[in-house]
């Protein structure tokens, strides 16, 4: 069983308006005009997980400033878990201090959808080190009974369109805000999974988690066999940054450094199916 936790979806008058919606939403602006941008539909997702043998898919929209664009996107994710119950499980999108995020969120949960994300910090302007922005997102999420997905990127390295500050220093002050909250931190979170070295933080990162995504561009292999050395590969999620990467990619990647059994079927499902089952 494969589930993919990062999949992009577009509207497709999203898709076929974004140069009239960059006018006024840059980081839209940012992402969809790099080299490496891809638009994809939700029956091209299932397309692709067909071709993959992929089981089930996290969908989300874009994470725009505009509320109302939010909520363009997270009809459209609602639709298609509608029509695909089976393949989709959704996560919403909102700006998180906008007027009315709340209400939205609440409204998202009542559709089905598992989470919000992934959210932009840098491209929405918030702070997720700064507990006066985050306590009513998680707040509102916790309520709902819903996850967080967070973008984060590594403080070091090369740049790239949409890569941001937010990394694992912004990560760790989140969770120690607030160690309640069921959070995945994308791309690795940045890094912040070395951390859980350290006992303090290991218990202030227990109920977070992290994902795979753009690791073909960013890590070789073998980060894979240091968070197993670092006892925290079990919270580690497979997840693509679909439609700009695919399953190809990772398989050749995940085999190529992890024995088959129960490593790999854990990174491809089975963290993810843990990490959903309702605290008691």
């Amino acid at each position: 069983m494969i589930i993919d936790t990062h999949v992009h979806v577009y509207p497709p008058d999203v898709i076929r308006d974004f140069e009239k919606i960059s006018e006024r939403e840059g980081y839209f602006k940012l992402l969809c005009h790099g080299k490496i941008h891809k638009w994809a539909t939700y029956e091209d997702v299932i397309e692709q997980m067909d071709k993959d043998g992929i089981e089930k898919s996290w969908i989300f929209g874009f994470a725009f400033k505009d509320l109302g664009l939010c909520r363009h996107c997270n009809n459209y994710v609602i639709e298609a878990v509608k029509k695909h119950p089976n393949r989709f499980q959704g996560l919403a999108v909102v700006p998180p201090l906008s007027l009315g995020a709340d209400e939205e969120i609440a409204r998202c949960a009542e559709e089905g959808l598992i989470g919000v994300g992934e959210l932009f910090p840098g491209g929405q302007g918030f702070d997720i080190d700064d507990v006066r922005q985050t306590w009513r997102l998680v707040g509102t999420t916790q309520e709902a009974g819903m996850v967080l997905l967070f973008h984060t990127a590594e403080p070091v390295g090369h740049d790239y369109p949409g890569k941001g500050n937010v990394g694992p220093r912004e990560g760790a002050q989140f969770c120690m805000n607030h160690p309640e909250a069921k959070v995945v931190f994308a791309h690795f979170g940045g890094g912040l999974w070395l951390y859980e070295l350290m006992p303090e933080m290991k218990r202030y990162l227990r109920n977070a988690r992290y994902d795979t995504a753009a690791l073909p561009w960013l890590y070789t292999p073998h980060i894979l066999q240091a968070m197993k050395s670092a006892d925290v590969l079990e919270k580690l999620f497979y997840g693509s940054d679909f439609p700009i990467l695919s399953f190809g990619r990772y398989e050749r990647a995940i085999k190529g450094v992890l024995e088959m059994g129960k490593d790999i079927s854990d990174l491809l499902g089975h963290n993810v199916e843990k990490f959903l089952v309702p605290r008691g």
